[in-house]
């Protein structure tokens, strides 16, 4: 797919003439604004078909064929499939049986997170390792801040390039001023696409799509906007936010509004100044089952304590976050005595506060999150914070640290 025109120049070049009579002094010249500050340039890394890459490597003879990543039981859901599996409708987060319906000749194999956690570190050191400090949502993406870079777009194709040589796993890259379009060009071309797009060209060019396309809006809050006649991007962006706001509430309106003309300001959020870190989930379909919630959720804090304890960090906070499908966000939290990164007792504390909590209706997002670490002070991180946790737009989903 076609990358579309490249990010404007990431600061302004001034050219000067020298007067005859020599350079001026400081008291002839004129005082002119400030040097504007550069245009943010930010990137969005995405594995492609991550889980099921990994089985590919390990199974070479499975390329080219329908396969399903799912565990076996009554509540299993898909955690990812190839390409072949997707043209049948087959996605992420969909329970198995129905993903064995949609693609019946597909090749179901048990997910294995230590591979996926295994390769997961040796491709984000190596991105790491030219790009700097990186916020993780997850496994498998990764936002950096390349404002300043000298000729991102080069540095990133060649990271894509030693990326896929080194470790066998492709990325699609997705390059704008904010996170949010950043995620959005980032699937446009997958697998293996490179999309950079600035603010108005968004706007515009989406302005045709249905709602849908914005992270973040999901099929309830897309029949929402139906129902008010608004069935594109472009006849969202018409919508005053007041009308907005008085329709689906002040919150609600307010972020509809933004995300519809691509403003999003929300900064990255790396590693160096994290208080607290998190993984989530925003799910293709809302998800109303309890025990699909908690698979989920044990996935999630297993994947978060393995990050932690490589990093050699230990919190005393544990908490979750859902977001149900009226956008609705609560948090619960629970602080230990003493810090941990066990997998068994962060699991156990984050289930017990979801079912204390019992999400009331389907969820849209779930995510857990460590805070409180040592060495950072006694202060308890407020359970009510809005921490951002991951894409989408929470700046999330958006979006996980």
């Amino acid at each position: 797919m076609a990358t579309g025109p490249p990010p404007a120049p990431l600061a302004n070049v001034r050219s000067h003439i020298r007067p005859a009579g020599g350079v001026p002094s400081r008291k002839q010249m004129p005082e002119g604004p400030p040097p504007a500050a550069p245009k943010r340039v930010i990137a969005h890394l995405d594995c492609d078909a991550f889980y099921a890459s990994v089985e590919l490597l390990r199974r070479p003879e499975l390329r080219g064929k329908a396969v399903i990543v799912a565990g076996s039981g009554p509540r299993a859901v898909v955690t990812t499939a190839s390409y072949e599996a997707r043209r049948y409708g087959v996605g992420s987060a969909m329970p198995a049986s129905q993903a064995r319906r949609l693609c019946p000749h597909a090749i179901v194999l048990p997910p294995d997170f230590d591979a996926y956690r295994a390769k997961s570190r040796e491709v984000w050191e190596i991105v790491a390792e030219r790009l700097g400090p990186l916020q993780h949502l997850g496994l498998d993406e990764a936002y950096a801040d390349l404002t300043g870079t000298e000729k991102p777009l080069r540095v990133l194709r060649e990271l894509v390039a030693t990326v896929l040589e080194r470790t066998g796993i492709s990325l699609s890259v997705g390059v704008a001023p904010n996170r949010l379009i950043a995620k959005i060009c980032s699937d446009l071309g997958k697998p293996r696409g490179f999309v950079a797009m600035g603010r108005e060209e968004a706007a515009q060019r989406f302005a045709g799509d249905p709602p849908s396309r914005l992270p973040g809006i999901g099929p309830k809050t897309a029949e929402r906007l139906r129902a008010l006649g608004i069935e594109t991007i472009g006849a969202l962006q018409q919508i005053p936010e007041l009308e907005l706001a008085r329709r689906l509430g002040a919150r609600h309106g307010r972020e509809l509004h933004r995300r519809a003309w691509f403003h999003d300001d929300s900064p990255v959020s790396t590693d160096r100044v994290l208080k607290s870190r998190s993984n989530e989930r925003t799910f293709d379909e809302d998800i109303a089952s309890l025990a699909e919630l908690e698979e989920v959720l044990r996935r999630l804090a297993r994947e978060l304590c393995e990050g932690l304890a490589a990093r050699r960090r230990r919190g005393r906070t544990v908490g979750i976050k859902v977001r149900l499908d009226d956008w609705t966000n609560v948090t619960r939290a629970r602080t230990l005595e003493a810090p941990t990164n066990d997998v068994e007792t962060v699991t156990a504390i984050a289930l017990e506060l979801l079912r204390a909590y019992a999400p009331p209706r389907p969820v849209r997002l779930l995510g857990v999150r460590m805070a409180s670490f040592e060495g950072e002070g006694e202060a308890v991180a407020d359970a009510a914070s809005s921490d951002q946790l991951a894409l989408p737009l929470d700046a999330a989903g958006p979006i996980a640290r």
